[in-house]
């Protein structure tokens, strides 16, 4: 399993945590057929030397069941959470990016994660009718208390987080230390969910510049690259408004040709190409079973050069050789 650093603060100190580049995503997880069958594959993925889990305030008892999960494997000082809130529809109506509603939802979330402090805070969604400083204000007070220890933004534009980090730059702050939108081979042809955000050329490039790590929720569509779907199925109506387009089936043929150039699959492939970026990148995956966790490990272990990644995205013809 490889790792990427991520700042953060913590006793009040400058600290590092080394997050393992794969996350797993847990927003499923109450929908298994029994809590069992999480701890099943949170077992398996920690015995692979992952470290890191994703959740949030808004999925339901999720958060609770990764909170038992870690309580009852004696494993706190071992794993970091990522966990998110604010969402604006989560609790009360109107605006949800202020103290109270940021407050609320880090109270609830520490108490179902069973835990006095939260690794990685993001914001779930912006708003951009709330001044960012009024937004940093509140939490680093919650990083003063030693309640969180890092905090991002999940569904920001990069404009919004730049200017995020100049104000607590200016006023003493903690700002922003990872990014969280979505980012995949397959481009969004419309946000998934309402207010989501994912990457484009000017945010890849701003992030090449920045180096702000960021960590891609829906790294592999959804499994739009799995062999499940095809241009003439069009059963799955969110995948049709979202993923089919004449220029994602295209990047999942190419995925196909350089896959079995590589021996692996085109879903690894699409996860290769996550993962294999110019800035420092993590995926969040969603295994709901064990040997879909193991093919997200292969996927990790995939080396793209930049003319493939070029090639898989449309920008360059050439199909390489085995390496």
């Amino acid at each position: 399993m490889d790792y990427i650093t991520l700042r953060c603060l913590k006793d009040n100190k400058a600290a590092e945590k080394n997050i393992s580049r794969l996350i797993m995503g847990t927003a499923s997880f109450y929908q298994l057929d029994n809590k069992e069958s999480a701890f099943s594959i949170m077992d398996e993925f920690f015995g692979v030397g992952g470290n890191t889990f994703d959740s949030a305030h808004q999925y339901i008892n999720s958060e609770a069941v990764l909170g038992e999960w870690i309580e009852k494997r004696g494993v706190r000082d071992k794993v970091y959470i990522l966990t998110k809130g604010a969402h604006p529809d989560d609790g009360e109506p109107g605006n949800r990016l202020n103290s109270t509603s940021i407050t609320k939802d880090i109270t609830e979330s520490l108490e179902r994660l069973r835990t006095d402090y939260i690794d990685f805070y993001a914001l779930h969604r912006d708003d951009e009718n709330v001044e960012v400083g009024v937004i940093m204000e509140a939490l680093n007070k919650h990083i003063a208390t030693g309640t969180l220890h890092a905090i991002g933004a999940s569904n920001w534009s990069h404009e919004r987080i730049q200017e995020a980090n100049d104000y607590a730059s200016k006023n003493g702050l903690l700002g922003f230390m990872f990014n969280s939108p979505n980012l995949s081979l397959a481009k969004c042809n419309v946000p998934r969910w309402p207010g989501c955000v994912s990457v484009e050329e000017k945010m890849a490039q701003w992030h090449k510049g920045s180096q702000l790590p960021l960590l891609s929720w829906s790294s592999q569509a959804g499994g739009f690259f799995s062999g499940r779907f095809t241009p003439e199925n069009r059963e799955n109506e969110e995948f049709v408004r979202v993923y089919y387009s004449d220029e994602n089936w295209e990047r999942y043929n190419r995925a196909k040709m350089l896959a079995e150039v590589k021996g692996v699959t085109p879903i690894e492939i699409a996860l290769a190409y996550v993962l294999n970026q110019p800035f420092p990148t993590a995926a969040i995956i969603g295994p709901e079973k064990v040997d879909e966790l193991f093919s997200s490990i292969k996927g990790s272990e995939v080396q793209l050069t930049k003319l493939e990644i070029d090639y898989l995205n449309l920008l360059d013809e050439v199909v390489t050789s085995k390496n």
